[in-house]
């Protein structure tokens, strides 16, 4: 699959081959509105034929040796290497997103492969544990070993369209899970080139399918009860109407974040200040803000809030933004005008609601120029929801008790940022923040692909990263040995 080949129709992948459905959807480009490729869409009848070869082939893909799943998963990490400039440009073309973001998202699904190909080697293998610590124990060992729940239905979004899918995808392979990927209608290319990968690997049919089903015709597939895990990506709305329309399958819930980066009183010498500007500008706007942990909200203490400010606005302004295609440009579109649209109200309203409008407020078509805002009001909706664009949110808290009352003020729960040179107060953020990750010293925006991810409170339920995907893929099954001279 080649981004320069736009009049070919992209087939998608059932059961691991390659097949055309009687439907199109048209993928174009935030930046431009080009049509990047037309994809063809699966009729029921073929979606209905991936999940039951899913289903038929879930005890021969639980069986495959380890180093057979491990050596389907290190290919595709050697395949994405050898093309990197090739998908980072579709990435670019049908998301929107800058080139050197692109590229970066490459290089995050390389990691995420080899995380599985050396998980998947080392993986399960069982915890031996002595009963005869009772007398009715005499002579037994239990043996605890994990095995695949059932087929993966992995509902992936458009802000990470290669690295979510991975995300998803590698995980399940690495612990003999089918999958049936369903990228988002906005950027299927990746996860169909993503399937192009894994056709070119011994993996028996069935194993995986890549399938842009339309949002409206997800329903079927999610309640779909031979399908008991889904992994979900995406917004809190989404994600918990999939929940509560499933409540006896096993979900994994990714969803929103109000990111909050804390800049604590220690923090306050100029090249400090520097620093984290500098950190806050450019996650507040990279991906055009369309992160979960994107930096949205800033609370700096009152005793270094007047410096900071102008070195953040600086630093915002500074951020260069135009054709994603461009390698100088930093911030591109928005997925849509009509995304672009939404942020361009919710600042409208909290301008007219009282806040301060330091930088930015302008949007050109699906673009929306970086900006910055302070003394937003607590009842405009960009104070409580996820912006989702590259808007950022000014607060200045007197002392760190506040800070971290602040940053818990909020119906998410992802992850913070803490500025602070002092361990006791990392320790003391790490118990106190509501969320599922703290990073000292830098924005709440840093991930590491093989750490726990996930989020508290309306961020969530389960954790990415992909050990603990695969172990959310998985369930404890205990053997009972009799009989033994321990």
């Amino acid at each position: 699959m080649s981004v320069t080949h736009e009049s070919a129709i992209h087939a998608f992948w059932l059961a691991g081959r390659k097949t055309t459905g009687e439907d199109t959807l048209d993928v174009t480009s935030p930046w431009d509105n080009r049509l990047v490729g037309t994809v063809s869409v699966p009729t029921d009848a073929q979606v209905e034929e991936a999940v039951a070869a899913a289903v038929a082939v879930q005890a021969e893909l639980a069986a495959t040796p380890a180093h057979v799943r491990a050596s389907a998963l290190d290919h595709v990490m050697k395949r994405l290497i050898e093309r990197t400039e090739e998908i980072a440009r579709l990435i670019s073309a049908e998301n929107g997103k800058p080139m050197k973001w692109a590229r970066g998202e490459v290089g995050r699904a390389v990691s995420v492969f080899r995380f599985a190909a050396e998980e998947a080697r080392r993986f399960n293998g069982g915890e031996a544990q002595r009963l005869d610590t009772d007398a009715g124990g005499v002579g037994r060992l239990a043996l605890t070993r994990r095995f695949p729940r059932g087929t993966v239905l992995g509902i992936s979004p458009f802000n990470f369209p290669l690295n979510l899918c991975a995300h998803k995808v590698a995980p399940a392979i690495a612990v003999g899970a089918p999958i049936i990927l369903k990228p988002a209608p906005a950027t299927p290319l990746s996860g169909l080139l993503l399937g192009e990968l894994l056709s070119e690997t011994d993996l028996p049919a069935g194993a995986w399918s890549v399938l842009p089903v339309p949002n409206d015709r997800m329903p079927a597939l999610v309640q779909d009860e031979r399908l008991p895990v889904i992994s979900f990506t995406g917004s809190d709305k989404v994600g918990y109407a999939i929940m509560e329309s499933v409540p006896r399958k096993h979900c994994t819930l990714e969803l929103g974040g109000t990111g909050a980066a804390v800049v604590l009183s220690d923090f306050s010498s100029e090249a400090d200040l520097d620093w984290a500007a500098t950190r806050i500008a450019t996650f507040s706007n990279y991906q055009g803000g369309q992160s979960c942990i994107a930096v949205q909200r800033v609370i700096a203490d009152v005793s270094l809030y007047e410096r900071l400010v102008p070195k953040i606005v600086a630093a915002v302004e500074a951020q260069v933004t135009g054709d994603p295609s461009d390698e100088t440009t930093e911030v591109g579109p928005l997925i849509s005008e009509d995304a672009a649209k939404r942020v361009e109200s919710w600042v409208e309203e909290a301008v007219r609601g009282g806040a301060t409008l330091l930088a930015g407020g302008k949007r050109d078509g699906a673009s929306y120029a970086p900006t910055v805002l302070a003394d937003v009001p607590a009842g405009v909706t960009l104070a409580y929801e996820e912006a989702f664009g590259p808007v950022l949110t000014l607060q200045q808290v007197d002392g760190e008790a506040a800070a971290f009352e602040a940053v818990n003020d909020s119906k998410y729960g992802l992850q913070a940022g803490v500025f602070t040179h002092d361990t006791r107060a990392a320790f003391r953020a790490h118990r106190a923040l509501e969320v599922g990750g703290v990073i000292i010293g830098d924005v709440p925006s840093y991930r590491a692909d093989q750490m726990p991810y996930g989020g508290v409170k309306q961020s969530g339920v389960g954790r990415e990263g992909v050990r603990f995907a695969m172990e959310d893929y998985t369930y404890e099954r205990v053997m009972v040995l009799t009989g033994l001279d321990l």
